[in-house]
């Protein structure tokens, strides 16, 4: 009986498997608040396991493709690169424009919900930055510092590019082996996702984040207008055709298993699969995608600005188009740098309220109503960082061939 219950569960899609979970929590922690709340040891379980393996991850999948790249084979990476940073610039001018159409104040909590110190300046985002590409590559796996994991993961691609096939055989061994690993930890995503939400809903309550409703429908609707008219109008540009199916296709096979899993490093393998669906060149896409985890952080910007104007309309703060276009610059770089700053784009909030005078304890208070809409935001903020990065790929992708079939 047992048997044939399983058969029929893993016959069941895994997103239709998640809405069960989440669907399950939900309802659990409204019967249930206390009384089950062991149930939440499944989320801190399933968000742990993704924090551990991910970063191994990314190191072997970016020094196993670059190892077996040779020389004179094209790719387009410079293409991928802009439409990254372009596309995380615009979704941050994107949030500014909103801000300034929907003006919304903030309730502020008391306190700051986090107790890591956030960056004074853009020369301590780029300090971080600097030091993190050059940090102890063991010490960058163990505490999940992408940038560097990045930075030795090119660096020993380049070197082994001249070892033995053996070699580079077993780096891709060891680099699929990883992406199996990362895929039966997404099948637990349902009790992951009853975990969570249950804890978040026991937590919180559901009157704290209907509390911040209309903050919560901007973030959300502004990322929407940037994953469904921003993003297929810098597709559109590339491809020259109808944007909308491949823009769907990596909403619904990237972005809701990112929505779910909130970790763009973890989806790695799910975007390499949906890559391999579309055709594209493993040459590209087996650096691009671990790339765009890292830098690509269109959803990040969106937040940062957001919120940072929520925080300068509740104060009464003034903010003048030039303060505006600098804050637009400021989303950006902070969102690129976002993974290798603890606490990803809510801790690089007090960095952009700085630009307006606004003191670090209010800035802190801020940080704060981020972790508490954060079941949402982040949820969909995950989704736009990690949709973007096969959507991007596709992008320059089909854009090349048609240059070519011209």
């Amino acid at each position: 009986m047992l048997k044939k219950i399983l058969a029929a569960w893993n016959k069941v899609s895994l997103v239709k498997q998640i809405i069960i979970g989440l669907i399950i929590g939900i309802i659990l922690a409204l019967a249930f608040p206390t009384q089950l709340s062991g149930i939440t040891i499944l989320g801190d379980l399933f968000v742990s396991a993704l924090k551990a393996v991910a970063p191994v991850l990314v190191f072997f999948l970016v020094m196993a493709a670059i190892s077996r790249h040779k020389a004179g084979q094209k790719t387009n990476m410079k293409s991928i690169i802009v439409l990254y940073l372009l596309g995380t610039f615009l979704a941050g001018t994107l949030a500014v424009i909103a801000s300034f159409i929907f003006k919304l104040d903030m309730v502020l909590p008391e306190a700051g919900a986090a107790e890591t110190a956030p960056p004074g300046g853009i020369g301590d985002v780029l300090h971080t930055l600097i030091f993190s590409i050059v940090a102890n590559p063991i010490d960058a796996l163990l505490n999940a510092n992408y940038i560097g994991i990045l930075a030795w993961a090119i660096v020993l691609g380049i070197a082994l590019r001249h070892a033995s096939e053996s070699t580079k055989d077993v780096l891709a061994d060891i680099s699929e082996a990883v992406s199996k690993a990362v895929r039966w930890v997404i099948r637990l995503a349902p009790l992951g996702v009853m975990g969570l939400v249950f804890n978040s809903i026991a937590t919180s309550g559901l009157s704290t984040l209907l509390g911040y409703g209309k903050l919560i429908l901007l973030l959300v609707g502004t990322m929407l207008v940037d994953a469904l008219v921003i993003n297929p109008l810098l597709v559109y540009i590339k491809i020259r055709r109808n944007p909308y199916p491949l823009v769907l296709k990596c909403l619904k096979d990237s972005g809701i298993t990112a929505f779910f899993t909130r970790s763009s490093a973890a989806n790695i393998p799910v975007n390499m699969k949906l890559c391999e669906e579309l055709g594209l060149d493993e040459d590209t896409y087996s650096i691009s995608i671990p790339l765009g985890a890292t830098i690509n952080m269109g959803g990040a910007a969106i937040t940062i600005s957001v919120l940072t104007l929520a925080a300068a309309n509740t104060l009464g703060i003034s903010v003048d188009l030039g303060m505006a276009l600098v804050l637009c610059l400021t989303s950006a770089i902070c969102a690129c740098g976002a993974s290798g700053v603890a606490g990803g784009s809510l801790l690089l909030i007090p960095l952009a309220c700085s630009l307006f005078g606004i003191s670090n304890d209010l800035a802190m208070q801020v940080v704060g109503v981020g972790f508490i809409i954060g079941v949402i935001q982040d949820s969909c903020e995950t989704a736009i960082n990690s949709s973007t990065d096969v959507l991007f790929t596709a992008a320059a992708d089909f854009g090349a061939r048609r240059k070519q079939a011209r």
